[in-house]
């Protein structure tokens, strides 16, 4: 196995750290693979990278989240500050052009970096991309992003994680048989009961609405030399990322590319949310070679 070296990089307001597998630059040929995730830090993505023993791999915490400490005050977490984020990373190491392997909200802001520098990326795999401005229903999808947001508000985090585990799995557009449904019990998904008092997890709370919110600008994006794949779970059906990564694939004029696996197909059994990294590593492959 590589051995994971880590860094920080000192940026504006941010300590980033990051880690590296294998040498900078790249040995054989084959531009750097990036992963990053949001609000997945850095440890997501060690199942996925375990294996790609012949590619450097670079992983890291986005500002505020994991070991990234953040010095300029705020709580947000938008895309605009991630993707400049990792450009000062890729110029600072001298890695680019890269690939790039973004999930979820970290394939929101891989997006963001593909529109702004187009340069740093050579092909961008964006799985499952959580954007309501893609969804024929939006105005529902922003109206049950309210709902767990006010569960944790009023019941802290067991209230507010039922209620998004009720979001996302939901197959299909948010009607209203969708809101009619009574609040889900936290203790039935394993949820603690007990509320802590914090209002700050970047999940549940309104500091990442930023990813949800993001507007893609298909101009920019088509526009682009890199090569732009929209990925969604073989298993994920119409679940709400699932119909984002079909509206934002449909928004760039391309089908969305199927994975093994679920939203989290990529994960280890260690986050309890198993997926299937050895299957999804040799999708991940196929799909980068062919580019």
């Amino acid at each position: 196995m590589t051995t994971k070296q880590t860094h920080t990089l000192a940026a504006p307001g941010v300590d980033l750290v990051y880690d590296v597998r294998g040498p900078l630059p790249p040995a054989g040929g084959q531009p750097a693979l990036l992963m990053i995730g949001q609000p997945m830090t850095a440890e997501g993505f060690d199942a996925l990278a375990a294996h790609f023993p012949d590619r450097t791999v670079l992983t890291y915490d986005p500002r505020g989240l994991g070991r990234s400490t953040r010095t300029d005050g705020r709580s947000d977490h938008t895309p605009q500050q991630q993707a400049a984020d990792l450009h000062l990373l890729i110029e600072a190491l001298g890695a680019g052009p890269v690939d790039l392997f973004a999930s979820s909200g970290g394939a929101v802001t891989a997006l963001e970096l593909v529109a702004t520098h187009p340069g740093d990326v050579v092909t961008l795999v964006a799985h499952e991309p959580p954007i309501n401005a893609v969804l024929p229903d939006a105005a529902n999808a922003e109206r049950a992003r309210a709902g767990f947001h006010e569960a944790y508000q009023s019941k802290g985090f067991g209230a507010g994680m039922a209620a998004f585990v009720a979001m996302t799995s939901w197959q299909g557009e948010f009607t209203d048989a969708y809101f009619a449904q009574p609040a889900p019990d936290p203790a039935m998904l394993g949820m603690p009961a007990d509320d802590d008092g914090t209002r700050d997890n970047p999940l549940l709370s309104k500091n990442s609405w930023a990813i949800s919110d993001y507007r893609p600008d298909p101009g920019l994006l088509t526009a682009a030399s890199t090569r732009i794949v929209i990925a969604v779970g073989e298993e994920s059906g119409q679940t709400y990322t699932a119909r984002t990564a079909f509206g934002t694939a449909a928004l760039l004029g391309q089908e969305a590319t199927v994975f093994p696996s679920h939203h989290g197909g990529f994960l280890g059994g260690e986050f309890g949310y198993a997926g299937k990294p050895e299957e999804f590593a040799k999708r991940l492959r196929e799909v980068l070679t062919r580019g």
